[in-house]
């Protein structure tokens, strides 16, 4: 792994772990702040699920499903060609979104969401930047299938 690899990985982890932490010591489970009427709230939840608490109270499942999923993706980042920075960047920020969540379940038993966005009158599950960082590590990997399958080659977008 690349030195600015590393530090995005570690950095993903932190900027997860320092807002958790600032949100845990500022709010209480269940209060909410309005940022932007309509569209953008601070509400803190504690998710003992997966996403929109499916699974909810299954935190043996989700340990075990955690650590095979980690050690697959530690195995493809391994075996991804050397330059499908695409695929790489995502697994990346799939392993410190999943690593992120993964201390919530240990330390709390719970993982501790509060960012919560209505757009176009949905009101979606609150998440977290862990949350955001293993959706956008997935939505790089479908990108760089995406060219891979009707451009044929790796996507290559650093040196």
């Amino acid at each position: 792994m690349k030195l600015k690899q590393i530090v995005l990985f570690i950095g993903i982890i932190f900027a997860d772990q320092i807002s958790k932490w600032m949100i845990d010591l500022n709010m209480m489970v269940g209060e909410s702040i309005t940022l932007i009427p309509n569209f953008f709230r601070i509400t803190y939840l504690h998710n003992t699920g997966a996403a929109w608490s499916m699974l909810d109270g299954k935190q043996g499942f989700f340990f075990i499903i955690t650590i095979v999923a980690f050690i697959l993706m530690v195995y493809f980042y391994h075996n991804a060609e050397k330059n499908d920075y695409l695929t790489r960047y995502g697994l990346i920020m799939m392993m410190a979104g999943t690593i992120g969540n993964f201390i919530d379940r240990i330390v709390f038993h719970h993982v501790r969401d509060f960012l919560d966005f209505v757009i176009v009158g949905y009101d979606f599950p609150v998440f977290n930047i862990a949350d955001i960082a293993l959706c956008i590590g997935v939505f790089l990997i479908f990108v760089s299938v995406f060219l891979e399958q009707y451009y044929g080659g790796a996507s290559t977008c650093e040196k």
